[in-house]
């Protein structure tokens, strides 16, 4: 690509384009892909420009928050109001609220749970086995039987 091209995306304006796609979602190689660049180039230039490096990284933190914030939420489960308007020929004759309520979420609750503490949560937890001469044995994942063969 042309030299300079990094110039582009250092203005103002730019980078406010690539905090949005960061926001959005998108990978690292989908915005070097929107930026025309190869993904090894943007490495190259977040290593060597913090206003681009920052830029992404700001936006993906915020992405990244609206969406633990939605999961911790549907986790526990909430209450909002819903207004309708009723209408009658055209003209809006009442506005009816009704206060709904979201279950929590039982899958949301794992998900958060196995993510946020693995040492109680993990599907396999850790099996511990005293030895005969008295140590510990910690294993990750062994199921009991394998566990006493190994402390004996």
């Amino acid at each position: 690509m042309a030299k300079g091209k990094y110039e582009f995306w250092l203005r103002e304006e730019n980078l406010e384009i690539l905090g949005g796609w960061a926001r959005s979602g998108l990978s690292d190689e989908q915005i070097a892909c929107n930026m025309g660049i190869r993904r090894s180039t943007l490495a190259d230039w977040k290593k060597k420009y913090p206003d681009i490096s920052d830029t992404l990284k700001k936006g993906k933190d915020f992405a990244d928050t609206q969406v633990e914030n939605a999961l911790f939420k549907r986790a526990l489960g909430y209450s909002y109001t819903e207004t309708k308007e009723v209408e009658e020929d055209g003209i809006v004759t009442q506005t009816v609220k009704t206060k709904k309520k979201v279950l929590p979420d039982v899958g949301a609750a794992v998900f958060w749970l196995k993510n946020r503490r693995p040492d109680i949560w993990r599907d396999k937890p850790k099996e511990e086995v005293e030895a005969e001469n008295g140590i510990t044995v910690v294993f990750k994942g062994a199921d009991d039987k394998e566990a006493k063969e190994f402390a004996q």
